[in-house]
């Protein structure tokens, strides 16, 4: 009796495992079936198991296509039946996917980010006027506020203008300015607040979780 315990390791792989090895030997069962007949009517009914161990499926566009291609890829596509769907060849599924194309975007001053280029290119295309030179002045303290999120200490306004000139191709020119960006002492305050404020909270929460807790009935 011993003898006969068959262990997982020597038996056949399973191709899809969230169908079982009964299934697989199903298929297996219907690939050696004589006629295509025979074929054709047990792998019918192999959908049909293979439909009700998903039910949650059913909803699914294409449910029944993507049943048959599992079938053909649990046979191993040595199945020779007929599919109400077009087949997909092994080739197909082995074949490899076309590498993506990420962006490939190496900004002078990375810790601006590319937001800043994108605004600065919107702001290139505005005409000359109040408008313009108000989204020109926001870029610039957004500008001021990330070099300071990399660079802890300070920054003249100066260093601002250059960047943007440069970032700009030279269409947005403040280094002739007598209007000074917000102070940096400002830009760092407001961030403490913010993130002062944020902490505030999630400890309140905390501490009424905490109280409600201690204050719930225990049977």
């Amino acid at each position: 009796m011993i003898d006969d315990i068959e262990y997982n390791t020597e038996r056949e792989q399973l191709i899809i495992p969230e169908y079982g090895r009964h299934l697989q030997k199903m298929v297996n069962y219907a690939k050696e079936l004589p006629t295509k007949e025979e074929r054709n009517k047990v792998a019918k009914s192999i959908i049909s198991v293979m439909g009700n161990m998903q039910p949650h499926l059913r909803d699914v566009p294409d449910f029944q296509h993507k049943l048959w291609d599992q079938l053909f890829i649990i046979a191993d596509f040595e199945l020779d039946a007929d599919s109400p769907y077009p087949t997909t060849t092994k080739e197909e599924l082995n074949e490899r996917p076309e590498p993506l194309k990420y962006p490939q975007n190496f900004p002078k001053y990375r810790f601006y980010g590319n937001n800043i280029k994108t605004m600065i290119d919107v702001a290139n295309t505005w005409e000359d006027g109040e408008l313009k030179e108000a989204l020109t002045y926001t870029i610039a303290n957004h500008m001021k506020k990330c070099f300071l999120n990399w660079n802890k200490d300070t920054v003249e306004d100066y260093v601002i203008f250059n960047h943007l000139f440069e970032l700009s191709d030279g269409k947005i020119d403040l280094k002739g300015s007598e209007e000074d960006l917000t102070d940096a002492t400002t830009l760092m305050r407001n961030k403490s607040k913010y993130s002062n404020t944020n902490t505030t909270t999630k400890k309140a929460h905390h501490k009424k979780s905490t109280n409600a807790n201690r204050n719930r009935k225990r049977y």
